[in-house]
């Protein structure tokens, strides 16, 4: 209530939250939530609900954390590469947060250079190389629902912050007092003073360049005449999905209007993840209209995409993100041996809870397997790696279950820009001789064997929430004998830091009959995350297992 008492004193640059906090304050319980915490930051940055409150995201949240950020800078480079990038996606004040955090790193004589329209997180990883910035911020939060927004913070290396980087940062977060130490300056002065520089257009452009080099036809001449839908979702990815992929051939593609423009409301879908068959299906009625070949969509921070094809029977199927994983691996991989442009040393990374079959195919074709923790920021911390050691170029392929791609260097974040294109261009190939992305699918199956890969979450909302998520992690520490009668072989307790990995909050469980099961806490949302791996000798009874499996973790986990 002391917090509530001084935001209602204090609170006054953004009208909306002035009406919020006269709007709850005989709601005990909505006061207890916004103010019960700080709201967290870890390497993913900021993410929570908008609106007023230390546990919300709104111009005081961000404003704090860019003066830590911005402490941060000042502590650890030196004047000439004080430098920062700034874009922001189609959410919800998304421009009001870009330009609140802008103004606050000018006003601590840091250079910000900030992309005048909206643009997907993968453009903003490459402009912090680009430009040689010292760091990065994106607001955005990625694929949440609408009354969501979030600020994830990228090194010099543009990658997602380490750990390391994180605890410090946070550590200056801390010491900031959101009202009393901040120092804010104006934008529009600043922009006219040239302190803040628009983001020049050439830094675009290049992105797109690099996106366009990703192709492994390696000059062979296909039809791709093939009919694609395409949704971004009312988010970022309208502009550069269409421009890479017209530039590279693809020109017979339809955008789903009610979906085409930039809206933080998402009005046509509710949860705006192209994993989640709800915010596919505008699209897949468009294919069906059309009589389509291919559907894309990605999220509106155009970092994820997901896919739909047609069956023998002209129903449209969606891909897992590790089925699409899986056949652009095996695309990548054959392409490049078939024409020698196989790396020396080549290296495929992916993450602890993505589809373990991508090592039998990554292995088939001679290439390494790096396995990480889960986020696509350690698989650009190993680009990084390989970069130190004169091998950037040994990297041909990284993704995670969780629709992430990237098959280049040029970034150090999943990119669903160069995803869509590689997509498209995997399906035109296949389709010139007459083989459907099902029929690759199928053919992968039949000869490394069928694995059935799922993903369900647990949602605990509030402090009680909060508080249970971590009780019930604890109690999976202490162990299962058996998941659904199936005998634990094996515990994995990734907070002992395993295999060289850094610690994190993840338990894997192997069970006997080569299958697994992961739970993780989510690090920007309410939720416990359980990933199912499940190897059968067919499909209807991997279905079978996972979802006996998942029935005895759910009643586990709720009680």
């Amino acid at each position: 209530m002391e917090k509530y008492n001084l935001w209602c004193i204090n609170a006054t640059q953004d009208k909306d939250l002035i009406e919020e906090l006269r709007n709850i304050k005989d709601d005990e319980n909505a006061i207890n939530d916004a103010f019960y915490r700080d709201l967290e930051f870890g390497t993913g940055g900021l993410r929570g609900v908008i609106g007023a409150g230390t546990n919300r995201m709104n111009v005081y949240t961000v404003a704090k954390a860019s003066q830590g950020l911005a402490n941060y800078i000042l502590n650890n480079y030196k004047l000439e590469d004080r430098k920062i990038a700034v874009s922001y996606d189609s959410r919800i004040k998304s421009d009001l947060f870009a330009k609140t955090a802008s103004s606050v790193f000018v006003a601590n004589g840091i250079e910000v250079f900030i992309y005048k329209e909206l643009m997907p997180t993968p453009c903003l990883s490459f402009a912090v190389r680009e430009l040689k910035c010292a760091a990065g911020i994106m607001v955005t939060a990625s694929h949440n629902p609408a009354k969501y927004n979030g600020y994830k913070v990228y090194g010099n290396d543009g990658c997602q912050i380490t750990t390391e980087a994180a605890e410090e940062i946070y550590s200056e977060i801390s010491n900031v007092d959101i009202f009393n130490g901040v120092k804010y300056a104006d934008f529009d002065n600043a922009v006219n003073s040239g302190a803040i520089k628009y983001i020049d257009d050439s830094v675009y452009t290049n992105f797109i360049e690099e996106v366009k080099n990703q192709s492994v036809l390696f000059g062979e001449k296909i039809d791709k005449n093939v009919s694609i839908i395409y949704s971004p979702l009312n988010g970022t990815g309208l502009k550069p999905v269409l421009r890479a992929l017209k530039e590279s051939g693809f020109t017979n593609v339809t955008v789903v209007e009610e979906q085409r423009n930039p809206d933080g409301n998402f009005p046509t879908c509710s949860y705006p993840n192209p994993e989640i068959k709800e915010a596919m299906s505008l699209g897949i009625e468009y294919a069906k209209r059309y009589n389509a070949d291919l559907l894309l969509a990605t999220d509106p921070d155009c970092d994820r995409v997901g896919i739909a094809v047609k069956d023998v029977g002209g129903e449209f199927v969606l891909l897992t993100g590790n089925e699409t994983g899986i056949l652009l691996l095996d695309y990548i991989c054959s392409r490049r041996i078939e024409y020698n442009r196989m790396p020396n040393n080549p290296v495929m990374v992916k993450t602890i809870v993505t589809i373990d079959m991508a090592k039998k195919i990554a292995d088939k074709y001679g290439v390494k397997t790096i396995d990480v923790l889960t986020g696509f920021k350690f698989i650009g911390e190993q680009i990084g790696l390989l970069q130190e050691n004169g091998a950037e170029d040994s990297y041909i392929f990284g993704f995670e279950e969780s629709y992430g791609y990237l098959s280049g260097s040029y970034v150090r974040d999943k990119d669903a820009v160069n995803a869509s294109l590689l997509i498209c261009e995997m399906f035109a190939f296949y389709k010139s001789k007459g083989i459907s992305l099902l029929d690759k699918l199928s053919e992968i199956y039949s000869e490394f064997g069928y694995c059935l890969n799922t993903l369900h979450s647990l949602e605990f909302e509030g402090e009680s929430g909060f508080n249970k998520m971590q009780k019930i992690m604890q109690s999976f520490k202490e162990g299962l004998e058996a998941i659904a009668n199936r005998k634990v072989i094996e515990i994995l307790d990734y907070n002992k830091g395993l295999n060289g990995l850094p610690k994190s909050n993840v338990i894997k469980f192997i069970l006997e009959g080569n299958s697994s099961v992961v739970v993780r806490p989510s690090g920007t949302e309410p939720k416990i995350k359980l990933y199912f791996s499940i190897s059968a000798k067919n499909k209807e009874t991997a279905i079978k297992i996972e979802n006996e499996c998942y029935e005895f973790m759910k009643d586990y986990i709720y009680g």
